[in-house]
């Protein structure tokens, strides 16, 4: 049944893994495994999807086929929504030669992680941004959906509180620079459904007419799912996940998993959301996964402790 004849409200759900998710492995998978597993996750009904970073590969080696990935996956799975991740325009042009259909500008929220992580204030990479919005503009038709994604949006490991209003600001003036969207990530996963609920509209409310994205949540101390239910309850209805619970910042000390795909699904759709996804095929495309990373810890509770036979009517 599809998002448009089930009659239920649809939501969006990201998968995160093959890009948030391979960033923070130990090993390096192989790009015929990377392949493998987007494939299946396709089969599931994903139909967002983060596959790559475009960064140096000395710096993060999982993100050494980041083109070829990109490239093939877009032509093997053409209704896919191909999502990326580049931190400058050496980054977007390589990642718009492959063929994304969005592009992710990172800007920290915080200073000491935004240097660290891109080597430049926020405020100096505000003002990239608008240079690549810019140029992308000057190039005429055809051009990827840039989505500014705000990190450490919720607190960060380096830097410790992060200002709301630096949130705020720092969300306003990536609208102004031209982004098609803004995004806010909990990082280190340190948000609460208290704040979730208080930035996501205090930040809508500062946009205008740009739409506040997705809701990038981690699950480092438990509360990823009780802060999607604080998004979902501000009308947030687009969510990143990562299959199998990977993830986490190189460059935030303490950042482990993304809320798990699995999960995430399952709790979605028995609030009466539609997802599109085969809850059945998604935990069975951890197979592929595991075989792909194999002695990485995967997460995930309802692929632990089983479907339960209410999944049926709780939906």
């Amino acid at each position: 049944m599809t998002q448009e004849t089930s009659g239920r409200p649809a939501v969006i759900v990201r998968e995160v893994g093959p890009r948030d998710g391979l960033q923070n492995a130990r090993a390096v998978m192989a790009t015929a495994d990377k392949l493998a597993w987007i494939a299946a996750l396709v089969a599931a009904g994903l139909r967002e999807m983060e596959v790559a970073s475009f960064v140096p590969p000395a710096l993060m080696p999982q993100m050494a086929d980041a083109a070829e990935v990109t490239a093939r996956v877009r032509a093997a799975h053409p209704d896919l929504h191909a999502v990326v991740l580049a931190p400058n325009m050496k980054g977007v042009e390589a990642a718009i030669a492959a063929g994304a259909t969005t592009i992710i500008l990172p800007v920290s929220a915080s200073e000491a992680h935004s240097q660290a992580n891109v080597r430049r204030s926020r405020a100096e990479q505000v003002a990239a941004v608008a240079d690549i919005v810019t140029r992308l503009h000057d190039g005429g038709p055809g051009r990827p959906r840039i989505e500014a994604g705000i990190s450490t949006a919720f607190g960060c490991s380096r830097q410790g509180v992060v200002p709301e209003r630096d949130v705020i600001d720092t969300a306003v003036a990536l609208a102004r620079a031209g982004a098609d969207a803004v995004a806010l990530a909990d990082t280190l996963g340190y948000a609460t459904p208290g704040q979730v609920r208080r930035l996501v509209r205090a930040v809508r409310a500062e946009l205008g007419a740009v739409p506040l994205g997705n809701l990038h949540l981690h699950d480092t101390l438990g509360t990823g799912l009780a802060n999607v239910l604080a998004g979902l309850e501000e009308g947030v209805r687009g969510f990143d996940a990562a299959h199998g619970g990977l993830g986490g910042c190189p460059f935030a000390p303490g950042s482990v998993g993304n809320v798990t795909t699995e999960d995430l699904v399952y709790l979605l759709e028995c609030e009466g959301l539609d997802t599109g996804i085969d809850l059945d095929r998604l935990i069975r495309a951890r197979e592929l996964l595991s075989a792909g990373l194999p002695g990485e810890a995967l997460h995930g509770r309802v692929a632990a402790a089983g479907i339960p036979p209410t999944w049926h009517m709780a939906r």
